[in-house]
């Protein structure tokens, strides 16, 4: 928990809060900004860094009350505590990056208007400090508005307080005193503007006009702060730029202020709005099967899974796939044929012992058959819910040749609840061995990795960049596929029981670096599975309207800050009619949520049904729930009405030609058949990237044109003691991949430690 150590209320609507976050103290530089969250329910908050004080550990932010959520967090008082404080992130002022020689002659002019006026001083602060008084203006509508006045005056070559009303020195906008002091002779290399948008966009026109370079921070609304959604994109020299990654500083010449104006205002109708009606209670769930099956039973037929009926689903977050109970395992079990040489084995990336612990769910030792799977498998729970089976192990069952092979994932999910509903102890012991090992990210590899590496002994830190652990299964599975509070928290709670050590809020690369890892808290080995969270989009005309978001914010909202439930402050806009483009895993989720809450969904994908990247469960899920699929069509235009929202989308028609580098069909246009799709929102789903934050900041670790990590096959980087491994090293794939990745790391890990 951060604690609040000071309160001032700087206006009758802006509040100053002294936070008590040691690590981002330490770590956060002028122009950087930090995102709060003030309990379980809140919205996800950015917020500029107004000054930090690395010895007392603090953290001074500055907000304005603009609607229900700060208005809440401005009825906080000292003592009281935020749950997450995430930070530093986005990239530091480029004035801390010029050599002091040069500094010393390069001359500077700080506007801040409003709100803004907050985030200039930790700039002002740090030229003063370098021997270097700028001169700032400051603005708002009348003086009482003002703040910072006294900090500013102490540290600025001279300020100058301006008011639209004249209570102040001068009377007018920033951009008159600014233009006033120009045509007196006054000479500006740069000018650093923050404040409201339309502030930004008049004192960059001014400055184009005179001729001096002008750089705004873009105070966009964002969700995670590292990313992985999108959902902070503006348009920056005519290319789209992240404004937490790749910002939040920019060439204001550059920015385009009107596309940014209208996505900043996107979700401002819907914060404080109920973001669903309450639930429907269904009375029970239309199975499949009974309970006891008693019936002769055709063995080359798999034991039918009971599922929750469409009509009734398709209203609700619950699990759609309600597993088999204790006979219905046992009797699917019965099926294996218990090969000398099973071909299922090698199809798991994990190798699990898949003949051995179906052998003793048939035998009803169900505490045996965990122990079984727990030798190679950190996450069983999760795997037999979410891994494609069909294309791993059962893939390679023999009993698929004839019939149907085993439901080798329904059992091993049907294992792992079992083991966590009777609180199964593994009873597993371990010698530390004395060696320390930071994993970064809690996904899938990284907790594959830490499990191998906690039961050979080691010391074991999981820093993870969100406000809850789990990565992608918590950000980006739907409830309904892979349920949080149960599933993934048993999980991580698995890894506490034998001692790993978990930081959540931690954003490598910003409030601490690898280096500072291995050299400051004497890591021995680090292991980077941070996933590739970057979302893809298509570069088409009209891809930046509102109503346009990546699957990844989209799902992030309503997966981790469950937007769509009572009483959590998130906003979510979800349209009438949603187009999902892409025809993976993601899209379908993405799709199958937007019709949870209430819309009619199109599936937009360029090739045939046989090339769906999805599972073909999730496609059958997918279509008995109503969704829409548009195949053979791809979007070449995005349409707004008036107000930039989206209206529709432009697509072509495609025809599939010849096989492509990945052995699928290459789809081609159909000349002359352009037709539009009515929507009023598009989520684009055509895949994620990694991150460069992590990689353009750890000096000497080589990535490759996709920006993943290069690694050997063992997970062994470029930099000595630095290992990775799942999507930040392949790009965008399955969780037991990324498992096998962590797992095949940590073995090199414990060889690297053993050996240096």
């Amino acid at each position: 928990m951060y604690k609040i150590l000071k309160k001032v209320d700087l206006t009758n609507d802006t509040v100053l809060f002294d936070v008590l976050a040691p690590r981002i103290a330490e770590s956060a530089l002028p122009g950087q900004f930090l995102i709060v969250k003030m309990d379980e329910k809140g919205e996800r908050i950015p917020l500029t860094v107004s000054d930090n004080d690395a010895k007392a550990g603090t953290v001074t932010i500055v907000f304005k009350v603009v609607g229900k959520s700060t208005r809440q967090m401005a009825t906080y008082n000292v003592g009281d505590c935020f749950c997450d404080v995430v930070g530093p992130l986005g990239r530091p002022s480029e004035l801390v990056h010029i050599p002091k020689d040069k500094l010393k002659d390069y001359r500077v002019a700080f506007v801040g208007g409003g709100v803004g006026i907050a985030p200039i001083f930790p700039q002002v602060k740090w030229m003063h400090e370098q021997g270097i008084d700028c001169d700032v203006i400051i603005g708002a509508k009348t003086k009482s508005m003002l703040i910072y006045e006294k900090e500013l005056s102490s540290m600025a070559g001279k300020l100058y307080s301006v008011t639209e009303d004249g209570t102040s020195e001068y009377k007018g906008l920033v951009t008159d005193v600014l233009k006033t002091l120009v045509e007196s002779g006054k000479k500006y290399d740069e000018v650093v503007a923050i404040g409201p948008m339309i502030m930004m966009k008049f004192v960059s026109k001014l400055c184009q006009q005179l001729g001096i370079k002008c750089t705004v921070s873009l105070n966009s609304l964002m969700v995670d702060g590292t990313g992985m959604c999108g959902a902070c994109r503006v348009t920056v020299g005519g290319k789209t730029k992240f404004t937490c990654v790749d910002g939040p500083e920019f060439d204001a010449s550059l920015v385009d202020f009107e596309e940014g104006m209208k996505r900043q205002a996107m979700y401002n109708n819907f914060e404080g709005r109920k973001q669903l009606e309450a639930e429907e209670k269904a009375e029970g769930h239309k199975c499949h099967i009974g309970g006891i099956i008693d019936e002769p039973r055709d063995a080359s037929k798999r034991v039918p899974v009971r599922e929750q009926d469409a009509k009734v689903r398709a209203t609700n977050f619950d699990e759609v796939c309600l597993g088999y109970n204790a006979e219905e395992a046992m009797i699917e079990a019965q099926r294996c044929r218990r090969c000398k040489k099973p071909m299922c084995v090698s199809g798991c990336p994990v190798s699990i012992k898949i003949p051995d612990f179906i052998g003793k769910v048939a035998e009803g030792n169900f505490a045996e058959a965990a122990r079984i799977i727990n030798e190679d498998s950190a996450l069983p729970a999760v795997c037999g819910r979410v891994c494609p089976q069909e294309t791993q192990c059962e893939g390679k069952c023999i009993l698929g040749i004839k019939g149907e092979p085993i439901a080798i994932g329904k059992l091993e999910r049907f294992v792992g609840d079992w083991a966590r509903e009777n609180n199964f102890d593994f009873g597993v012991k371990v010698e530390k061995n004395g060696h320390k090992v930071a994993v970064i990210g809690s996904g899938p590899s990284g907790l594959t990795c830490a499990k191998e590496l906690l039961t050979m002994g080691y010391e074991v830190t999981i820093f993870e960049a969100l406000h809850e652990y789990g990565g992608v299964l918590v950000y980006g599975i739907p409830s309904f596929r892979l349920p949080k509070n149960t599933v993934v928290k048993h999980e991580v709670e698995n890894l506490k029981k034998l001692g790993a050590k978990f930081e959540k809020n931690v954003i490598i690369g910003r409030s601490i670096s690898i280096d500072e890892l291995m050299d400051k808290e004497h890591f021995e080995a680090v292991f980077i599975g941070s996933g590739a969270g970057l979302p893809n989009f298509m570069k088409i005309p009209g891809e930046n309207l509102c109503g346009v978001v990546s699957a990844n914010e989209f799902l992030t909202r309503n997966n981790l800050l469950f937007a769509y439930k009572e009483g959590y402050e998130t906003p979510n806009y979800v349209g009438k009619k949603v187009a999902v483009v892409g025809g993976g895993n993601v899209a379908m989720d993405a799709a199958r949520t937007a019709l949870r809450l209430g819309a009619e969904v199109h599936i937009v994908y360029r090739r045939s049904e046989e090339e769906l990247p999805a599972r073909a469960e999730e496609v059958h899920h997918a279509k008995e729930e109503g969704i829409i699929f548009d195949l053979l069509c791809n979007p070449i235009e995005i349409v707004g009405d008036e107000k930039s929202w989206v209206k529709s989308m432009k697509c072509v028609r495609m025809r599939l030609g010849e096989p492509d580098d990945s052995g699928r069909r290459r789809p081609e246009v159909i000349p002359g058949s352009e037709f539009l799709i009515e929507a009023d929102m598009v989520i684009m789903s055509i895949g994620t990237s990694p991150n460069p934050l992590i990689s353009s900041t750890t000096p000497g670790l080589d990535t490759n044109r996709w920006d993943c990590i290069v690694a050997d096959d063992k997970g062994a980087t470029s930099r000595k003691g630095v290992f990775a491994g799942g999507d930040a090293v392949s790009g965008a794939a399955t969780v037991i991949l990324a498992m096998g990745a962590g797992k095949t790391a940590a073995k090199a890990i414990d060889e690297y430690i053993k050996n240096n």
